[in-house]
């Protein structure tokens, strides 16, 4: 068997040769001493020979299947490499020959060293994707609010054909935006249990309970990560926007409880010991509900205690409505006395009155009609100020007026006496302030005018139009100055009838004159005396009237009355006192005539 190991070559061919033919010679002396058959020995020739190529044959094929192999394994292994690269986004790889020669082992030795290291950054590269791809999935997870998450690489699917450094940046940068995201949802959990914490304590609430049934995982006792998921947030926001609403009805109702109190207050004439007990509840009437803040300060005890509070103080007051009625009635009737104004009728109060005592009507809306009329009233009466002021100053100066009349009919105003210097110096002070009466009347009228323009109704004084009485005064005034004309015209003629008197006795003889002194003295100069005495009463009874009618009209204006049928100033009988001065002229003058 040794003789069939031979070199390779034409070495191992020339051993064959000679091994194979040995043994040739050596089967033909075997056949020869056999003394074998020709036609036999031809044919286990053949034979052998056939054997012989049969076993060349199995190893030209086993060579041939192997050198596919190696073939193939190349072509392999160069595919892998070329895919490796390209997948890892490898330009090239140091160590690699860039044209492979020799034999097909040769060529699959030279690529195998590369081929390994591209396997290991393959490897390496995998890794890294699959812990970048697994953080994304688990902060996925979270943020979807899957509870539970199996975090094992194992799961994580990876995208082999794209291992490039490029692919693995986008996954980091994909990851570092849903760090980003988990950290701000995690910022506003904490920030919406902030505010469930703060609402709740100054609701007077259970934090725990609610933030617990928001979900378990935000209750930082369960020891589990926070579920940060939109649904969560959603509800978180939900329930601070539901506390935030609660906080503001409660705040309201606060608000209205608080602004009852104040009112009954005022009106019981609470003492502020009672009203201590509630300071709190006022000083929230002028902060907003984003201003409180304090633990407790909206609790439903202090509702019900302000509620309870409120409640006692109504039913107290329902008991003290009919005063506070009163002391409002008497505060409008004050202000419409002050100002002169329309009063609201008896009967309706006393109506009113009956309802509070049988309890059919609404104490609130009572006394809420009530400050409404005195708030109208006040506002009318500043309205009427700069009337009213001019009106008084009016009246004054008709005291005055009146005053002056009276002291210039008086014949001794002029004689020595106590206080008479007195009365002189207040005559002057009067006949200035009545000098005034016309502009201030007028003034008076335009400002009326004026003010019932704007208002759309009539300026009543004392229940009488203030321009009826103003017209009235000047309509009063004017005849008043025509009476004086008159009274100036009656002395004038009373003066020529006494100067020719005088001269016409002057002018009779001596004898005539004692004749006619009897005549004269018993008829027509006897109506001398007559004649003076009635123009004195008339001159006094016109005196009379100016002073009576004046009188009268100020009282008129002060008790705020106008009758029926009658003027504020009565004019005084100018036509009859003519005629009565008429006929004393003419009757004096007919006896002295030629």
């Amino acid at each position: 068997m040794g003789s069939f190991q031979a070199p390779t070559g034409t070495r191992s061919s020339a051993l064959l040769e000679t091994s194979c033919g040995y043994l040739l010679q050596e089967l033909q002396m075997i056949w020869d001493e056999v003394g074998e058959d020709q036609l036999e020995r031809e044919k286990v020739l053949l034979e052998l020979e056939q054997e012989c190529l049969e076993v060349y044959r199995r190893k030209v094929d086993r060579a041939n299947i192997s050198r596919a192999r190696l073939h193939q394994e190349l072509a392999e292994s160069e595919a892998e490499f070329t895919h490796l690269l390209l997948s890892l986004d490898e330009r090239s790889l140091p160590g690699r020959p860039e044209k492979m020669s020799g034999t097909l082992k040769q060529q699959l030795d030279s690529i195998t060293p590369a081929l390994r290291d591209m396997r290991l950054r393959k490897e390496e590269r995998v890794n890294q994707f699959q812990a970048v791809q697994g953080q994304i999935q688990k902060i996925s997870a979270e943020i979807a609010g899957q509870s539970e998450y199996d975090d094992s690489i194992t799961n994580v699917i990876v995208n082999e054909n794209d291992l490039s450094l490029k692919k693995l940046e986008e996954y980091q940068n994909e990851l570092q935006r849903l760090h980003n995201e988990k950290n701000n949802r995690l910022q506003q959990v904490e920030k919406y249990i902030d505010a469930v914490h703060n609402l709740s304590a100054t609701l007077g609430m259970e934090s725990s309970m609610i933030i617990t049934k928001v979900h378990p995982s935000l209750n930082e006792l369960c020891g589990i990560s926070k579920n940060i998921s939109d649904g969560i947030l959603a509800k978180l926001n939900s329930t601070v926007d539901s506390l935030q609403e609660e906080k503001q009805k409660r705040l309201e109702k606060l608000h209205h409880l608080g602004k009852a109190l104040t009112n009954l207050w005022s009106l019981m004439d609470t003492p502020y010991g009672d009203r201590y007990l509630f300071s709190h509840i006022i000083d929230l009437l002028s902060v907003s509900s984003p201003e409180v803040s304090d633990p407790g300060s909206l609790t439903l005890d202090i509702i019900q205690q302000a509620e309870a509070e409120v409640k006692r103080l109504d039913q107290l007051k329902a008991s003290k409505m009919k005063e506070l009625f009163l002391k409002k009635q008497n505060e409008l009737e004050e202000i419409c006395n002050k100002s002169h104004m329309e009063i609201p009728s008896r009967s309706e109060m006393e109506n009113i009155l009956n309802l509070i005592n049988s309890g059919e009507i609404d104490h609130a809306d009572l006394l809420m009609s009530m400050d409404e009329q005195i708030s109208r009233a006040m506002e009318e009466a500043l309205s009427r100020k700069s009337i009213m002021e001019k009106v008084e100053k009016w009246m004054l100066a008709r005291d005055e007026e009146r005053w002056l009349e009276e002291y210039s009919m008086d014949e001794n105003r002029y004689s020595v006496s106590r206080g008479a210097h007195r009365n002189l110096r207040r005559a002057e002070r009067a006949r200035v302030t009545v000098n005034k009466i016309p502009a201030l009347v007028d003034s008076l009228i335009a400002k009326t005018k004026s003010w019932e323009e704007e208002r759309k109704k009539i300026f009543l004084y004392d229940e009488v139009p203030l321009m009826a009485m103003l017209e009235e005064y000047n309509q009063f005034r004017q005849e008043r100055e025509d009476e004086k004309q008159r009274q100036r015209d009656i002395k004038k003629v009373q003066g020529q009838v006494v100067v020719e008197q005088e001269n016409f006795i002057a002018s009779r003889p001596a004898t005539s004159n004692r004749c006619l002194s009897n005549r004269s003295l018993n008829g027509g100069f006897g109506n001398a005396t007559p004649l003076n005495r009635r123009l004195s009463q008339s001159i006094q009874h016109l005196g009379s009237n100016s002073i009576n009618s004046a009188t009268q009209g100020i009282s008129y204006i002060k008790e705020g009355k106008k009758v029926q049928g009658k003027r504020i100033f009565p004019r005084p009988n100018f036509a009859q006192q003519k005629d009565e001065t008429a006929s004393v002229v003419s009757t004096f003058s007919g006896p002295l005539s030629p």
